[in-house]
């Protein structure tokens, strides 16, 4: 089972049109173009009924206290935690790839209520639902893809695993406002296969990738 996507190369560097936030000079951080990246797959295993993408960054500081404040860091020794970018389920195998910009082509404030995808995709929410939670202009349930943000101020770049997973399953049984742990825990015992791809991204001008 081979995943390839455009625009970089496993444990490479993400470019900016992918990420949610961009670098600033003035204000440390912008938001981007917010791009899914194009993904091509082959070689699934027999017996594949639908596929399903799954992006989660697990470098996320478990406490939020230093998080983009000036004149401080987030400590490379801080305990991580997931975070998940992307939930989509009951990829059609046969269509072999899915397009750049065909599932996200900005940032949405207050989130993607129906994001694109292929037809009889559905998307769940992702973790930025509760990162901008209490922001009263960025607030909302996030659906489907949204990228790279990680803190400006963070001592480490963070790694964004892109996972397409094979599954005997027409249709995975997670259904309303699902989200990722909800879809990993519906699939188990269903796996056929997997191949993912990591890239890594910072905004913090200090940090080497």
């Amino acid at each position: 089972m081979e995943l390839r996507i455009e625009g970089f190369e496993d444990n490479g560097p993400i470019p900016e049109r992918f990420a949610f936030g961009v670098p600033d000079t003035k204000n440390h951080m912008r938001l981007g173009d917010n791009r899914n990246p194009a993904m091509q797959w082959s070689g699934l295993p027999e017996g594949t009924r639908s596929l399903l993408i799954l992006c989660v960054d697990p470098d996320v500081p478990s406490e939020a206290d230093d998080v983009n404040q000036e004149g401080k860091t987030v400590s490379k020794d801080l305990p991580r935690v997931p975070f998940y970018h992307w939930v989509m389920v009951d990829i059609d195998p046969s269509l072999g790839q899915i397009a750049e910009g065909s599932c996200s082509d900005s940032v949405i404030p207050r989130g993607k209520r129906r994001p694109d995808g292929p037809n009889g995709t559905r998307q769940g929410l992702n973790d930025f639902t509760g990162f901008l939670a209490g922001d009263p202009d960025m607030e909302g349930q996030y659906f489907g893809y949204d990228g790279p943000c990680p803190p400006w101020n963070d001592e480490i770049p963070h790694r964004y695993r892109f996972r397409l997973i094979a599954t005997s399953l027409a249709r995975v049984p997670v259904e309303g406002d699902f989200r990722g742990p909800d879809v990993e825990a519906a699939i188990k015992g269903h796996v056929l296969g997997e191949a993912s791809i990591t890239g890594r991204y910072t905004l913090n001008p200090k940090v080497k990738l």
